[in-house]
């Protein structure tokens, strides 16, 4: 009798059919999946086809070999460890060699423990978590496992795992406590996790979804999964076992420090779902919207915050219609980047919104802001450009007003650029702030590019000493002189991300105008 390893790997798929020893049918192989000894069944040719769970554990997970001493003893040998075996003669030339369960090395609970928390704390979301903790619970603890947590209109949601890997998913109604006394304390517990036996009259209670599968178990019993009351957490684990469990005495203590690992990795994906709620509500308020259009004008925009948590940054643009067919422009910079510069970036946006319903002086706009920065006591300045565009009979009339920030740049459909020089002091640093005003007009064709310095202050991918700069900047400017704004806004962001490569950025923004006639 010669052994050869399995023909593909140590994972052994289930056998069916004339894959099979003759007489192995489910109910065999469902019999040798709960045995505690290691079984393995080699075919006709010595070929391994497959092994229990029990054998799957002794060998973990590397190939095993089986070399026979008798015709009725050998030795399991994988990752260089050997272990007695029996070996028996089957049907059809087959045989099955089994390592008596005092020789299957019996996993301890601070192994299991140790192993299940990566992949708690790596586990994303409710759904994500409460999957992983049914998937872990059913490797070690039971054969079939549940998890109920609360949801909305009455009803409990479950995610379940069933030996060796049957995942299912669903909603039940919950159930009432009369009818489930042990289930609904347990549900509702904190603090230290205490495993409960369930009845089997509460277990035929519960909703077929959950009763019928684990009608026939050894014993059911049920965990809290609520860490504190502080955890803001709900839940329960429902453990179902047909044979010995794993631990052998140390089997409470193994369900219940799980229990405590598992309820706090829901806390967690519970606190960061909300995190993330609030995330994606302030950055709804936060990040601009694109412009509307005008009758003779036409934006466009290029929006690319550093990165960061907030898909938001310090860098912002706004654009605003009036009634007269006119809109008010502004493009700005706030010092810093990340949450505490789209936080100022939000009272920025709000404060001009409000002020540029009642005042379209650009001066006079810039020197309250700049009040307001300085009353609010932030430590944090702004640069801004900021005024109104008026499509006119043949082109558009632009007023501009400065506060330290880049000049804005015309680019004549003819080819040149011209730098529009609107001098001014920057927003929210002293009382004495003065501010200056500017009026270009564009032809059919011209454009206006207003831009924050995270154009030019881009660093080179190879070399991060050299800046992206405004030479650059006018000569990508030059070459798209007469294109519509979107494809000179397309070929500026396309040269910039060349640039910079794979390496960060600050944030940028760009707001083009176009007198598109």
């Amino acid at each position: 009798m010669v052994s050869r390893p399995a023909p593909a790997s140590a994972a052994l798929p289930p056998m069916t059919g004339e894959d099979a020893p003759p007489g192995f049918d489910a109910f065999g192989r469902a019999v040798l999946e709960d045995v505690r000894d290691a079984v393995f069944l080699a075919d006709a040719d010595g070929v391994l086809r497959w092994a229990n769970p029990a054998a799957r554990a002794l060998t973990g997970g590397a190939e095993p070999r089986l070399h026979p001493l008798t015709e009725t003893s050998g030795h399991v040998e994988a990752a260089a460890h050997r272990r007695p075996a029996r070996i028996r003669a089957l049907p059809g030339g087959w045989h099955s060699w089994t390592v008596p369960a005092e020789d299957v090395p019996q996993r301890h609970v601070g192994d299991f423990l140790a192993e299940a928390g990566p992949r708690l704390a790596g586990a994303r979301g409710r759904h994500g978590t409460a999957r992983v903790i049914a998937e872990l619970a059913a490797s070690a603890l039971a054969d079939t496992v549940f998890v109920l947590l609360p949801t909305t209109r009455g009803r409990w949601e479950w995610w379940s795992c069933e030996r060796p890997s049957a995942h299912g998913h669903g909603r039940i109604r919950r159930v009432p406590a009369q009818a489930a006394p042990v289930l609904t304390a347990t549900f509702a517990a904190t603090g230290t996790p205490r495993p409960a036996a369930v009845p089997a009259a509460e277990v035929s209670a519960l909703p077929s979804a959950v009763a019928d599968h684990l009608a026939g178990h050894a014993e059911v019993t049920v965990v809290s999964l609520g860490p504190s009351v502080s955890a803001g957490v709900t839940g329960a684990l429902l453990l179902g076992r047909r044979a010995d469990p794993e631990f052998g005495a140390e089997q409470a203590r193994a369900v219940g420090e799980f229990a405590r690992a598992a309820g706090t990795a829901l806390a967690n994906a519970q606190r960061y779902a909300r995190q993330e709620e609030a995330t994606r509500g302030l950055e709804t308020t936060l990040r601009p919207v694109d412009p509307p259009e005008l009758d003779g004008a036409r934006f466009e925009t290029w929006y690319e915050p550093a990165g960061g948590v907030l898909a938001v940054g310090g860098d912002f643009y706004d654009v605003l219609p009036h009634d007269d067919g006119s809109a008010f422009l502004v493009l700005g910079d706030i010092c810093g980047k990340g949450a505490e510069a789209a936080a100022l970036t939000g009272r920025v946006r709000h404060a001009l919104t409000a002020l540029a319903m009642v005042e379209r002086d650009g001066r006079t706009l810039l020197r309250l802001l700049n009040e307001l920065l300085i009353a609010g006591g932030s430590s944090r300045f702004a640069t801004l450009v900021l005024g109104t565009a008026t499509p006119v009979e043949g082109g558009v009339d632009l007023t501009l007003a400065s506060g330290g920030h880049p000049a804005p740049l015309i680019v004549r459909r003819a080819g040149e650029v011209e730098e529009v020089t609107v001098p001014g002091t920057l927003v929210g640093i002293s009382p004495q702030a003065r501010f200056a005003e500017a009026q270009v007009r564009l032809g059919r064709g011209d454009m206006c590019l207003l831009y924050t310095d995270g154009i030019t202050e881009a660093r080179n991918r190879h070399d991060p000493t050299e800046l992206f700069g405004d030479d650059r900047l006018r000569a990508v400017l030059t070459a798209a002189a007469g294109k519509p704004a979107r494809e000179v806004v397309r070929r500026l962001r396309q040269a910039v991300r060349d640039w910079l490569g794979s390496s960060a950025h600050d944030d940028i923004a760009v707001l083009a105008v176009e007198c598109s006639g």
